[in-house]
C-alpha cells in the first residue's frame, strides 16, 4: 500500500487543520491508521491509531480532547482533524499503517507502511 498525507501548513495559535492520509495499492479497510509526528531535533512521536474498522481509537495525552482522528474506508482515505492548535504541535506529520488485527500501537516499528510527511506549523 502506498500513502499520501496531506493538508499540513501554518496556523495560528488556537487554529485548527485537517490532515488526510490517501492509501492506494491496497484498499485502506485492510489497515489499522496511525498518526505520528516528529518535531525538529525530536523523535517521532505517537499522535493516534484507528482500527481498521473505526469502532476503537487512541490519542497520545498531548493532543486528547483537541485531535480526532476518523476515516472514511469508502474514499480510501483517513482524516486527523486538529482543533486549538498549539505552538508544540508545530512538527511534520506522517500516516503510518499496520495489518495486525486491531492494533493500536504507538511505537513506529509495528508500522509497516508510512506516507511522506506533511508538515504542521502553528505559530503567531
Amino acid at each position: 500500500v502506498q500513502l499520501q498525507a496531506s493538508g499540513g501548513g501554518l496556523v495560528h495559535p488556537g487554529g485548527s487543520l485537517r490532515l488526510s492520509c490517501v492509501a492506494s495499492g491496497r484498499p485502506l479497510s485492510s489497515y489499522n491508521v496511525a498518526w505520528f509526528r516528529q518535531a525538529p531535533g525530536k523523535e517521532r512521536e505517537f499522535v493516534s491509531a484507528l482500527v481498521w474498522s473505526g469502532t476503537m481509537r487512541s490519542y497520545a495525552d498531548a493532543v486528547k480532547g483537541r485531535f480526532s482522528a476518523s476515516r472514511d474506508n469508502a474514499r480510501n482515505t483517513a482524516y486527523l482533524q486538529m482543533n486549538s492548535l498549539k505552538s508544540e504541535d508545530t512538527g511534520v506529520y506522517y500516516c503510518a499503517v499496520n495489518d495486525v488485527p486491531y492494533s493500536r500501537s504507538s511505537s513506529p516499528s509495528d508500522y509497516d507502511s508510512w506516507g511522506q510527511g506533511t508538515l504542521v506549523t502553528v505559530s503567531s
